[in-house]
């Protein structure tokens, strides 16, 4: 019957002989060293996660006075966390699978070789394809995940980049705004300051015409009534008195003058209120003016924001490339389990090659288990521990707090080294 059978061929026939069985042990041994699957190909794995947690959380302090911002970075944050755990699940399901594969499937499959049980053995290899090809869609799914996770911090740069244009824009808006109303407010106190030099000088011109039509008066009421009727008020003795023409014409333009100055008197008054009033509201807006002034925020931290979401994203296309090459060695190890024979009722002839092919392919998959479980390791710890930032509000720290942080995250990225830190390095 027509099978895919889930072995490696071997090319030479599995003798009961200490010579070919130390041959053998050292063709299975190469083998497994030839794996692309070892642990240099997890070694960034450590510092990238840890770097990712890093940049999120540098990111999120910085964006104290931001709130948009401060929201969608903690959305990101939160998505990678739970991408990591996701990742960690499936790593778990390599691991599970690679057991199962390792300590049940294969054990019963060689018995089923040396028992001659074709259909038993068929039914054990379908099985074993059925778990392969679950965790390859399970992997296939992480790989489109952490394409969609880098897409969406891609699009959260753009916003940073957009608020960052905006927040500048305001500012200088409001800057401009306030030179104008600064401008505007000593145009006004100039103007005041004018209008009152003009006011002091029509009273005094006024206090001056009124002397000067007083002693006029009195004049002309001592020379016509004594020195007794100077004492009633002038206008008594204007009302009661005939005064030459002359006499009178001076008093006429006397008190003339006192009208025309007491008019102008009034019209500056109106205007000093005037000003008073437009010098309040623009000294109001000013205030106002200031005030939104200081509730924005300086954009000078999300320049370091773009760059670490700039640097988030080339990592999240390295993680991508991990679950690719996850996906990569799942084919190439179905590629070597699985192959096209013929797998003939009587498997007498080729029983041996079967269950050194088995034993083969086991190896291989104990060795993708184990790594499979370190990975998982790393994830966990990412996934667990290294987003308990987000639980603290940015702007909520003190300055002191703030660059106490701050100092504490370039710290933990510059100890950061892929190969020579013994966190970053995972040796066998």
């Amino acid at each position: 019957m027509n099978i895919r059978i889930l072995f490696i061929l071997a090319k030479k026939p599995r003798l009961q002989t200490e010579e070919t069985s130390a041959s053998c042990s050292t063709h299975t041994e190469l083998a497994v060293r030839d794996c692309s699957w070892s642990p240099e190909f997890i070694q960034d794995l450590l510092p990238s996660a840890e770097r990712t947690a890093l940049l999120y959380h540098l990111s999120y302090l910085c964006l104290g006075g931001f709130p948009k911002l401060e929201r969608l970075i903690r959305e990101r944050a939160l998505e990678t966390q739970m991408l990591f755990g996701s990742s960690e699940a499936v790593l778990l399901k390599c691991v599970g699978t690679s057991s199962n594969l390792v300590t049940s499937l294969f054990p019963m499959l060689m018995k089923a070789v040396e028992k001659n049980k074709p259909v038993l053995a068929v039914k054990y290899l379908e099985k074993a394809k059925s778990w392969i090809d679950d965790i390859i869609r399970a992997v296939e799914d992480m790989v489109k995940r952490y394409d969609e996770q880098n897409r969406s911090v891609a699009s959260c740069t753009s916003d940073v980049f957009q608020e960052k244009k905006e927040t500048e824009e305001k500012l200088q808006k409001h800057s401009e705004e306030m030179k104008s109303l600064e401008e505007a407010v000593k145009n006004l106190q100039d103007e005041l300051k004018e209008v009152s030099r003009h006011m002091e000088s029509t009273q005094n011109r006024i206090d001056s015409v009124n002397a000067e039509l007083q002693e006029h008066i009195e004049k002309c009421s001592r020379r016509r009534h004594g020195i007794l009727r100077a004492l009633v008020p002038f206008y008594a003795v204007i009302q009661d008195s005939k005064m030459a023409p002359a006499e009178e014409a001076k008093t006429h333009s006397l008190k003339s003058q006192i009208s025309g100055l007491n008019s102008d008197k009034s019209s500056l008054q109106r205007k000093e209120w005037d000003v008073n009033v437009r010098l309040t509201d623009l000294q109001l807006k000013l205030a106002s003016s200031k005030i939104q002034l200081g509730v924005i925020p300086s954009p000078v931290h999300l320049n370091d924001v773009q760059q670490c979401l700039s640097r988030i994203m080339g990592i999240l296309i390295q993680l991508k490339k991990f679950w690719e090459k996850v996906g990569t060695t799942l084919d190439s190890l179905k590629k070597k389990t699985f192959v096209n024979e013929d797998l003939i009722d009587d498997l007498e002839d080729m029983k041996e090659e079967l269950l050194e092919s088995v034993e083969a392919a086991g190896q291989y998959w104990q060795r993708f288990g184990s790594c499979c479980l370190r990975a998982q390791g790393i994830f966990s710890i990412q996934s667990r521990d290294a987003y308990k930032f987000l639980q603290i509000d940015p702007s909520s720290l003190s300055p002191a707090e703030w660059q106490k942080q701050r100092n504490s995250i370039m710290e933990k990225l510059s100890n950061i080294n892929t190969v020579d830190s013994p966190t970053g390095a995972i040796t066998e």
